[in-house]
């Protein structure tokens, strides 16, 4: 008896809906762990930076090739409607992501019944909860691959369809729908060859007229697209160096553990992580050749069962060809870290999930309906149990890094990755240091490691020298590295006399980088404080402003560079205003308005009204205590003057200014002895003849007779 679930059968749109909706519910249900994970490893580098979120942006994604970290037009403009909805909240690209891959695992039974295949439903549930599937569904950069398995697998049924009744709308919405697959990952360029292998199993051969001739023209174009993805890796992303100087043999012999270690993942998906040990090739070691010659022997078993039974071998070829890209034959960024991981292996997992499936299914008419049944339900539970325990590893990035280690405890990576997310944590500067360290033990010329362990010891004191000699081994092995000058900037800046270096590093930053918003910060802040570069600083956070029109701060840095510009005073009130409206509580910015305004005629209140919101969101703000207490003198308010001063000293009890202001007015309130302990402590942090003489004055005042 066939395996038979609800809605087997074709039902019209509302079964359809049916089925969709309830393998998004068993979805959900088992990726719920990972629904709250916040960003991974990459994702900031794939989500739609500040740069690229207006419809300028969007122009860019399409036709500015280095725009984004791969150029996957498609992928990265649904990035940017997402943005466009949630901005930055993870839980709605989770859930799009889980919406993709339930769609694919419904396209999937679409296709297994096309192909009048028993087991459909059984094939859509293997496929929407095996844990091989978490990486790709729970990894937010990964909506490439859930997002191009839905339109390759639409591709797919809009052929078959085509290839059923000739009909060109068919084919041209099928060659549409490859066209925008291969614009979301170009992975999905062996679907012309996978769909020949389809149509071999279906007929027992090919015609070159109806088969191999219409999907020709795909060949073709998967063959370009494949192309120049692997020159973006090499020239982009980095998918060159020693790492990948592979001779031929070796390639031969990943490409056979390759095959292996997917086909044994799927079939008992024990200790999956998301980076797997990086494997020791050895041609010298006879051992290694096992791998590729019992793949070989048992794609020739395929090839003499196809005598009978043509699925086993259309299973195999589907399953190695779309793996093809991964095999090791073609070189991709991940290579430097591991030979394989599990979101390589999304799509070609149907190869082996099908045959099994329809296998299990066509066993399975043998059993009583009961006994086949709980058969099936019990191998989902136990997929989507593992799936649960899987999906929770994607939590937050932290629990991520720590399980990978706990499976993999070389992977550098890794060890690297917590490193960097710790310096971000109070407390755990030390423990940061250490796993650079242990990364570097690994791998020594990691420079992402030396630059990590140097913005630790760029916080510890007098580590400030080591600091700087990791930055510079950073970008010595690697001389394009942003952020390894970024950070050597930021610490030659921090020492007296080495601002010229840290304007030249910074220079070289952006050299590299151009977009490296942080950088145009920096520097526009660091021009500011040097005499004569205030044009430059200006010309900086103008540039700033063009990555991301609403940066408070850089408005804020701009106002106070035209603010030293005469003439200039309303333009840097207006920046200032601007600071204010897109961050109301940004008390620097309302100190400094409120300073502009302090200096033109019946503008005080204006003033004073402008340093208390600056104190309202930072009572501890001291600048703005010492020009609130001085507007409160100017406008003859006395008490309240006095009573800010003091709270100057109370948040910096060595401020000489307001030791001296809050003397004379205590003078001119005449209280005498309080008035000299201010001026006494004001003399004592900034000697001068001039107070020198107040304070005499005041003494004798004080033991004159009266």
């Amino acid at each position: 008896m066939e395996l038979r679930f609800p809605m087997e059968k074709r039902h019209g749109a509302a079964a359809a809906i049916g089925t969709w909706a309830l393998l998004f519910c068993a979805t959900l249900a088992v990726y719920f762990p990972a629904l709250r994970g916040g960003m991974l490893w990459d994702d900031d580098h794939h989500l739609t930076s500040p740069g690229l979120q207006s419809i300028h942006g969007l122009w860019r994604i399409w036709f500015d090739v280095g725009a984004t970290q791969q150029y996957y037009p498609l992928l990265h403009s649904a990035f940017w409607i997402e943005h466009r909805m949630w901005g930055d909240s993870v839980l709605g690209y989770h859930l799009v992501n889980l919406a993709l891959h339930a769609t694919a695992a419904f396209l999937v039974i679409l296709i297994v019944r096309r192909l009048s295949l028993p087991g459909a439903w059984l094939a859509g549930l293997l496929f929407a909860l095996h844990p091989v599937c978490v990486e790709a569904v729970a990894w937010i950069s990964e909506q490439k691959s859930t997002l191009s398995a839905v339109l390759y697998l639409a591709s797919a049924l809009a052929y078959l369809k085509f290839d059923e009744s000739r009909r060109r709308s068919l084919y041209a919405l099928a060659g549409a729908l490859f066209v925008l697959a291969l614009l979301a990952k170009t992975v999905t360029a062996t679907l012309p060859a996978a769909l020949l292998v389809i149509l071999w199993w279906k007929r027992g051969r090919l015609r070159w007229r109806l088969d191999v001739f219409p999907l020709a023209p795909w060949l073709a174009l998967g063959a370009a697209a494949g192309l120049f993805t692997g020159w973006m890796e090499r020239t982009s992303i980095g998918a060159q160096g020693p790492e990948f100087a592979l001779p031929l043999v070796d390639r031969f012999l990943i490409a056979g553990r390759v095959l292996w270690f997917y086909a044994a993942k799927l079939v008992w998906p024990a200790g999956l992580t998301f980076t797997y040990p990086r494997w020791t090739v050895d041609a010298r070691q006879p051992w290694q050749f096992l791998f590729p010659l019992g793949a070989i022997a048992v794609s020739l078993g395929f090839v003499w069962l196809a005598r009978r039974y043509r699925g086993p071998l259309a299973g195999f070829l589907f399953f190695a060809g779309t793996l093809f890209p991964v095999l090791g034959f073609l070189d991709v960024y991940p290579f430097l870290f591991s030979f394989v991981a599990d979101h390589f292996q999304y799509l070609a997992s149907l190869g082996i999930l099908v045959p099994a499936a329809a296998g299990l299914a066509i066993a399975a008419r043998r059993l009583r309906p009961i006994a086949s049944t709980f058969a099936a339900v019990a191998l989902v539970f136990v997929l989507g149990a593992l799936t649960w325990r899987q999906a929770g590893m994607y939590r937050d990035s932290e629990t991520l890094y720590r399980v990978t280690l706990a499976r993999n405890p070389a992977s550098w990576m890794a060890h690297n990755n917590l490193c960097s997310l710790l310096l971000a944590r109070p407390g755990k500067l030390q423990e940061a240091a250490a796993e650079c360290q242990s990364a570097l033990r690994l791998r020594p010329r990691f420079a992402e490691a030396h630059n990590n362990l140097g913005s630790a010891w760029a916080q510890v004191p007098d580590r400030l020298p080591d600091a700087i000699a990791q930055f510079r081994t950073a970008f010595e092995i690697k001389p394009q590295f942003a952020d390894a000058h970024f950070n050597l900037a930021n610490a030659l800046a921090q020492i007296p006399g080495r601002q010229s270096e840290a304007i030249a590093e910074y220079q070289t930053a952006l050299r590299i980088r151009p977009d490296y918003l942080a950088a145009h910060l920096n520097l526009g802040a660091l021009l500011l404080r040097t005499p004569g570069r205030l044009a430059d600083a200006m010309a900086e956070d103008r540039a700033a402003l063009e990555l991301n029109p609403d940066l408070a701060e850089v408005h804020n840095n701009l106002g106070s560079a035209l603010a030293q510009i005469p003439g200039r005073s309303p333009d840097a009130m207006a920046e200032y205003r601007a600071a204010i409206a897109l961050d109301p509580h940004y008390a620097k910015a309302h100190n400094n308005l409120g300073s502009m305004l302090a200096e033109m005629p019946g503008q005080l209140t204006e003033a004073i009204a402008e340093y208390q919101a600056a104190l309202r969101s930072n009572p501890e703000y001291a600048e703005a205590h010492q020009n609130l207490g001085v507007a409160f003198a100017r406008a003859g308010r006395m008490p309240e003057a006095i009573a800010e001063f003091e709270a100057v000293l109370r948040v910096n009890p060595q401020s000489a200014q307001a030791h001296y202001n809050l003397g004379v007015l205590l003078a001119k309130s005449g209280r005498v002895p309080e008035a000299l302990r201010h001026l006494e402590a004001s003399l004592y942090l900034n000697p001068n003849p001039q107070l020198q003489a107040i304070v005499d004055r005041l003494s004798k005042a004080k033991t004159a007779p009266r």
